[in-house]
């Protein structure tokens, strides 16, 4: 299998790492061997799944930047069938560092390839930018998931992003698709979430998921403790909804449950 996943937009708090992290321990819980890839330099991926940003010595930053085996850098998470590829702060400055690299757009891709096979999915939490780490990640990558947040500035920046994707398949991964939209922070109460799920649903049609994931406290919450949702209640509506994502992500694919 050893498809790549990019969770992307450039705007922030739309859901990318909740997603990435409840995505990932959902499909590690239907016993996919899952890998994360924690692209962003705020690390709360890493955080999220219970390791220190700050005790992290090899991360996805030394794996582009110095070539550093990528085996090297992956660790073990509590979740049986779940892995971590952790980042930390100086991949902040891997953007700078990398603009004097050869073939500095497919660093990610490179670093990944050796272990694509041994992995069903490899899931990427992309930065809340359009920089060269985001660009890193859609060029290795199959596809991409677009989380988009169920309030009034929802479409802000879509264009962008599509753009974006649109110049990368033609560029750099002539094989990239748009995996789905995924409507986030949902709250059946509000005529405004309503709203935006019609319009989204409307204007998007088929590339959107089915599956809403519902504003819930225990998707908050499970980080803190660093563990996904579906570790910390697995009855919730937050962990039902992202196993319901995998779900509709493997029949997508043609997978059988």
């Amino acid at each position: 299998m050893g498809k790549i996943i990019a969770i992307a937009n450039q705007k922030g708090g739309v859901g990318k790492t909740t997603s990435a992290i409840n995505l990932a321990a959902s499909l590690a819980a239907l016993e996919y061997k899952t890998l994360v890839v924690d692209a962003d330099p705020q690390a709360n991926s890493t955080s999220g799944l219970g390791f220190n940003p700050k005790e992290i010595e090899n991360s996805i930053y030394e794996c582009m930047v110095d070539d550093i085996d990528v085996r090297d850098t992956i660790v073990s998470t509590e979740t049986n069938y779940l892995y971590l590829l952790p980042s930390h702060i100086d991949l902040v400055g891997a953007e700078i560092e990398m603009v004097g690299l050869d073939s500095r757009e497919t660093r990610m891709r490179e670093a990944l390839v050796p272990i694509k096979e041994e992995y069903d999915f490899i899931i990427i939490d992309c930065s809340p930018s359009l920089g060269l780490i985001t660009i890193n990640a859609l060029t290795a990558a199959n596809s991409v998931i677009i989380p988009v947040q169920c309030e009034y500035y929802a479409l802000e920046g879509l264009g962008k992003l599509l753009n974006t994707i649109k110049i990368i398949q033609t560029r750099l991964n002539t094989g990239l698709e748009i995996e789905g939209i995924l409507l986030t922070m949902y709250d059946v109460r509000l005529r405004l979430s309503n709203q935006v799920v019609e319009e989204v649903s409307n204007h998007f049609q088929h590339m959107v998921f089915k599956t809403l994931i519902p504003r819930n406290i225990k998707l908050s919450e499970s980080p803190s403790f660093g563990i996904p949702t579906i570790a910390h209640d697995a009855e919730s509506k937050g962990a039902a909804s992202y196993l319901n994502l995998a779900r509709e992500i493997l029949e997508k694919n043609g997978i059988t449950i």
